[in-house]
């Protein structure tokens, strides 16, 4: 946890907010519930995430707490994240965050994604 970060907040959504409310972030965590990726894997699972923006989201996660991220020493280099401990209390909150959207898509009268 980025202890130089943590800041006053006015209520506590708004700290929840300032971890998982970047652009990919609850898209990564909910990526990573399924397991430890390599970072090509978490790219390929968000195509419209630019290389520099997931690098971003994960490094932030990382700093707050959320994401590990282990780096073996081999040619060429491999990256490996998965989720904290920290992490893995934001399992049932993405879960649900997917329900909602799922019904909400539903509700739209739209095709709810695979």
């Amino acid at each position: 946890m980025n202890l130089e970060k943590i800041k006053e907040y006015r209520c506590p959504v708004e700290a929840a907010m300032d971890v998982i409310g970047g652009k990919y972030k609850a898209q990564i965590v909910y990526e990573l519930m399924r397991g430890t990726k390599r970072y090509s894997e978490i790219r390929k699972a968000l195509p419209q995430a630019t290389p520099r923006m997931l690098s971003k989201q994960l490094k932030e996660l990382e700093e707050d707490g959320v994401v590990n991220r282990v780096l073996y020493p081999v040619v060429p280099p491999k990256t490996e994240y998965s989720l904290t401990e920290t992490g893995q209390t934001l399992v049932p909150i993405v879960d649900a965050l997917c329900k909602w959207g799922n019904s909400y898509l539903a509700l739209a009268g739209m095709s709810i994604p695979v």
